[in-house]
Order: C-alpha cells, then sequence, then structure tokens
C-alpha cells in the first residue's frame, strides 16, 4: 500500500476487525513529523507555528500536535472553546473568525488571543477592550488556491479587511486607544508557492504601514501532495526565500517582526486515512460504468464532491493470499442516497466523472483512502440519511491503534431533538 504509507494490509483489516467500518486512522509518526517540519520553517527573527485545528480538531490530535511544540489557529469562539477542554493553554489560541464570538470577553480574559478579521469586528473589540494591544487580519488584494472555493484573498473574498481600507482602521484604533501590534494574511488552501511568498511580499508592504505590528502572520495553504507523483510544498525553500525580505524590512523600518504560520493541511493530510468496504459492486451496461458502492461516503469525506478532490485509493482483498487480480477500472461511490456522492470525479470537477484503475473488486473487500487527514472528519455532511459520525483511531508510535473518538450512537444522534 504504498500511497498510503504508513498503513500495510494488514493494519487495515485489523482496523476493520477491532473498530468496524469506516473508521479514520491517524498515525502519530507523521504527525509529528510534519509538525517537526512546520517548526523548522526558516526565519529571521523567531517564529511561531499554529496548527489549523479546523483540518482535524480531535481532542487527542490536538494534544500530540501542542505537545509537539505547535500552538492553535482556531476560526471560532467554539473552536477555541474545544481547544481549551481538550487541555490547551489559552495563550497558546489565536481566534480568527468569520462570526464574532458571542463570548468573545470571556475568551479574552481566560488568555485566548483575537485577532479582528473586519473592521466591525474591530470595533466591536475596542469597545470591550479599549487600550489593547490587538492583531489585525488584512486581505492583502492577492489569493491562490487548489480551486476557487479554498481561495480565501483577493477582491472576491470576504476574509479580513481590505488592504486599501487602513485610514479606516486607524481611525477606529485612534478612536479605542488600541494598539495593533500583530498582521496577519491568509491566501487560501493548496496555493501556489510563488504566489504565496509574492503574497508575503506585499503583507510586509502592508504592515508597514502598521507602526506598532511587532508580529506578522502568513497563514498557511501550503500545497500538500495527496496523489502519487503530486509534489507538496518544499517550507525551507519558502521560507529562506523570504529571509532576505524580514530582514530588508528590519533595516528598513527598524523593527524585527516575528513570524507566524498556520499549516493545518500540510500537518494532517497525508497522517491518515479512511478504511471502509466494498458494500456492493454494480455495472450500468456496455457503454456505462462499473461502480463500487462503499459504507463511507460524503458522510466521511465530502471534498470529492465538495471540490473535485483527489484522494488516492487502494483496493485491499478482504482475505491475505488470495488469488492475483487483473486491474479493473470503477467508479467509487459512496452509501448516501444523493447523486453527487462520488469518490472519484474528474479533477477539480465535482459534476464530472473518471474511473480509477484498482483491480477487481469483491464484496467485503476493503477501500483505503489516503490524504484523508485534514478536512475529512472534520467537513463531513454529517448525519445525512442518519449515518452516525465514523470512529476515529490513532496508530501510535509504538504501532498499536488507540481508539480517540468512538462511533456515534443513534441516540447520540437525536439527544437534542425535543417534543413540541
Amino acid at each position: 500500500m504504498a500511497q498510503i504509507h504508513f498503513l500495510s494490509d494488514e493494519t487495515a483489516r485489523a482496523a476493520r476487525e477491532d473498530f468496524g467500518t469506516p473508521v479514520y486512522l491517524y498515525d502519530q509518526h507523521s504527525l509529528e513529523d510534519a509538525a517537526a517540519a512546520a517548526l523548522s520553517f526558516p526565519n529571521a527573527y523567531g517564529l511561531t507555528a499554529r496548527y489549523a485545528m479546523k483540518a482535524l480538531p480531535t481532542a487527542a490530535i490536538l494534544r500530540i500536535l501542542t505537545t509537539a511544540g505547535l500552538h492553535i489557529d482556531a476560526s471560532s469562539g467554539f473552536e477555541a472553546e474545544r481547544a481549551l477542554a481538550a487541555g490547551i493553554a489559552p495563550e497558546k489560541i489565536l481566534i480568527t473568525a468569520q462570526e464574532m464570538p458571542a463570548n468573545l470577553e470571556q475568551l479574552v480574559k481566560s488568555g485566548v488571543e483575537f485577532n479582528a478579521c473586519s473592521l466591525h469586528q474591530l470595533r466591536t473589540f475596542g469597545e470591550i477592550f479599549p487600550a489593547s494591544e490587538i492583531s489585525v487580519r488584512v486581505n492583502p488584494g492577492l489569493g491562490s488556491g487548489e480551486n476557487n472555493r479554498t481561495n480565501v484573498g483577493g477582491p472576491a473574498a470576504s476574509f479580513g479587511i481590505w488592504h486599501e481600507l487602513l485610514d479606516e482602521v486607524e481611525i477606529i484604533r485612534a478612536e479605542h486607544g488600541l494598539k495593533i501590534t500583530a498582521m496577519h494574511t491568509h491566501i487560501g488552501s493548496g496555493s501556489d508557492p510563488e504566489i504565496w511568498k509574492r503574497c508575503a511580499r506585499l503583507s510586509l508592504g502592508i504592515a508597514a504601514r502598521l507602526h506598532d505590528v511587532r508580529r506578522l502572520n502568513l497563514g498557511g495553504g501550503f500545497k500538500t501532495g495527496r496523489m502519487p507523483g503530486e509534489a507538496s510544498a518544499d517550507l525551507h525553500e519558502i521560507g529562506n526565500a523570504l529571509l532576505p525580505d524580514f530582514q530588508n524590512f528590519a533595516k528598513e523600518h527598524g523593527r524585527e517582526l516575528h513570524l507566524e504560520i498556520e499549516p493545518g493541511t500540510f500537518i494532517a493530510a497525508n497522517a491518515g486515512a479512511i478504511v471502509a468496504t466494498v458494500i456492493d459492486v454494480v455495472s450500468t451496461g456496455r457503454h456505462g460504468y462499473d461502480f463500487i458502492k462503499l459504507d463511507t461516503g460524503l458522510t466521511e469525506i465530502l471534498r470529492p464532491s465538495m471540490y473535485g478532490a483527489q484522494q488516492p485509493m487502494t483496493l485491499v482483498p478482504a482475505e491475505d493470499g488470495g488469488e492475483e487480480r487483473a486491474p479493473h477500472d470503477y467508479i467509487v461511490v459512496g452509501h448516501c442516497c444523493e447523486s453527487g456522492d462520488i469518490l472519484t470525479p474528474a479533477p477539480g470537477d465535482p459534476e464530472a466523472l473518471l474511473p480509477r484503475t484498482l483491480v477487481d473488486a469483491k464484496i467485503g473487500d476493503l477501500l483505503v483512502i489516503g490524504g484523508a487527514g485534514a478536512y475529512c472528519a472534520a467537513m463531513p455532511a454529517k448525519n445525512y440519511n442518519s449515518f452516525p459520525e465514523a470512529t476515529e483511531v490513532l496508530i501510535t508510535n509504538d504501532g498499536i491503534q488507540v481508539l480517540i473518538r468512538s462511533r456515534q450512537t443513534a441516540q447520540q444522534m437525536t439527544q437534542n431533538e425535543l417534543e413540541c
């Protein structure tokens, strides 16, 4: 199973035997290796690497990554509460949210840091915490991502304060006696490394106009190769390319900027996989397709249906030592009563089908989906068709499979429903 480096056929079979399917498997060693790579990002005057917990917020994963030295990027007040409940120190958590947390005052007083993403958020923070330090998110006017849905910069994105509105930022800052000591940008997920570096340089130019800024957070979005032959971003190459820019900024403006980055996919994507069971094999005839139906789908992995995302897949025979199986092309589909529950769309086009070459499939075989550590368990079509949330399991550095989230029960699924 070369495409999913931490997972052998025997490990996949053992996971089904012990935990059933569908089941998410995460590899501790891979998570720690990715954290170490982020923490070694070249920098001129200090580095904080934050894990974008929206990629995979399970408590056991947060604890592994913060123990490894990462801080936390929370995308909502609720994520911040979840991180606190997992035992993460509040001073390690930064909230960068589209929705202003209703309990912002409580969170900030506990030690959590807040990053204002709009003029309204900045003004509201100033009203609650006058004469305080604050971070602001700025849209630098440029975005990049694997597709339009993962692009969060430029004029078509609502994320951050538009870079031409800094005069209004200054008015609000002065009105409430705020001190803007940090600036944040993020342009998208899976972004082109060259555009990422260009945006970083644009951000330095914007930071020059915010005279109290001492920290520059350049977000994440580093390209992560999930498919065979697909390259991942070289963090050392990117960081080294920016070193002269930070050094020149210090010479010109007398400020040595502390760098922050916020990888999510880069940390978690290739540290996770989904083990599913083949529940049916059907055909639409000579001019149609052959289909593998799984006991997973958009209830566990929404990315293919949403983005046309590509995931590595390996078919594992139910039993070891069987006959040699011939290659066979299949459309892989999920278990939902939903025509969009397709796991093998054309790249970047969820409307089109692209058969995947596997081997002859039989009911009861396993199918392993790689690259499923990020934006899978965190972003499913939860409880669609009333399927329960799947089990999550950690493969420890000792090779032991440990349950870190149980499969949801029917009672848990309906416990908040009330009679009327």
